[in-house]
């Protein structure tokens, strides 16, 4: 039989780390998951990952063949495999996660922004075949966001590009705090944890009743939202609907920028469907220049939410196998 080869996506994110062990064609043979929050150390985190990887990898057939680690993160640099003052992750600095992870293994070890590893994932294995212009926006813990242009992922002058999550969308000095030590950013309003703080802002502002005025702010989280709206809710579609508005108003923006054939959304806000992607896009038209007005169409990912993230790391290291 032949030898298999594989490649190990990784997704660190600000709750969970996943990784999975995937061919050619995208399919996943093994996976498993850390919590991230759990390692205050990160020379600490890197070695207990690559530990489970190893462990999770001798439990499949023996006749394969490890190509390299794609790994997405945010704040992840790909010039120098590092990550970046991430606002999300419970360390703080420059954190040299390649060098790290290149103690462990000689094989290739590729480090990005995890929207940027969902744009080429979306790109290799999902709606976006056949593309040339279009944008990735992951909504999970925070804001993450690829940009393809004429067919090339764009990194910029330092590897940074595509930081929409982190461009301010209300500045003045009394709006929200974000993780990366300014205000006002979009990610503090269009993410998970954006919509959990508006949606307890919305319930101090009205007095219409509301079943989620029971949960204290940590035991709330969006998918507890979503169900609520999804039972009628009144101020929990409400939530939903502002954070779209300001979601569409920013990508209003970004296609004036861009010029991209479509958006792909995808993670945990993006299962939300229709209550986050029609104020979206009834805020993003009506915002829209009129050269721009319907030609841009606002998808959802067609990668498996569950395990998009790992694959659109994957596929950083077969993109370099193949080219």
């Amino acid at each position: 039989m032949a030898t298999r080869q594989l490649v190990v996506g990784i997704d660190i994110g600000g709750t969970n780390t996943v990784f999975g062990l995937v061919d050619r064609e995208g399919n996943i043979l093994a996976e498993d998951r850390l919590k991230t929050s759990h390692y205050e150390d990160f020379e600490v985190f890197v070695a207990a990952l690559y530990e489970k990887i190893m462990v999770t990898r001798n439990k499949i057939e023996s006749d394969i063949q490890l190509l390299g680690f794609g790994i997405g993160a945010p704040m992840g640099n790909i010039n120098k495999g590092t990550i970046e003052y991430p606002a999300n992750l419970p360390w703080k600095g420059i954190m040299p996660l390649a060098d790290l992870f290149k103690r462990h293994t000689d094989l290739p070890v590729i480090v990005t922004n995890d929207g940027n590893a969902a744009a080429v994932g979306e790109m290799i294995y999902g709606g976006a075949k056949g593309m040339k212009n279009f944008v990735v926006i992951t909504l999970g813990t925070g804001l993450g966001s690829g940009f393809v242009i004429d067919g090339k992922l764009v990194y910029g002058h330092d590897g940074f590009a595509g930081e929409l999550g982190h461009t301010a969308v209300r500045p003045e000095p009394g709006n929200r705090e974000c993780g990366c030590g300014k205000k006002g950013c979009l990610e503090t309003y269009v993410s998970a944890t954006g919509l959990k703080r508006t949606m307890f802002k919305i319930m101090a502002d009205s007095i219409i009743p509301s079943e989620l005025r029971k949960y204290g702010f940590d035991e709330l989280d969006a998918e507890v939202i979503h169900q609520a709206a999804k039972r009628g809710d009144v101020l929990a579609k409400r939530a939903f609907e502002h954070t779209g508005k300001m979601l569409g108003y920013m990508l209003a923006n970004v296609v004036a920028h861009t010029n991209p054939e479509a958006i792909f959304l995808f993670g945990g806000l993006a299962l939300a469907k229709e209550l986050i992607f029609e104020p979206a896009k009834e805020s993003m038209e009506g915002t829209l220049l009129h050269i721009y007005k319907n030609k841009v169409k606002l998808l959802p990912s067609q990668l498996s939410t569950h395990n998009a993230a790992v694959l659109g790391a994957s596929s950083l290291i077969w993109s370099i196998k193949e080219s």
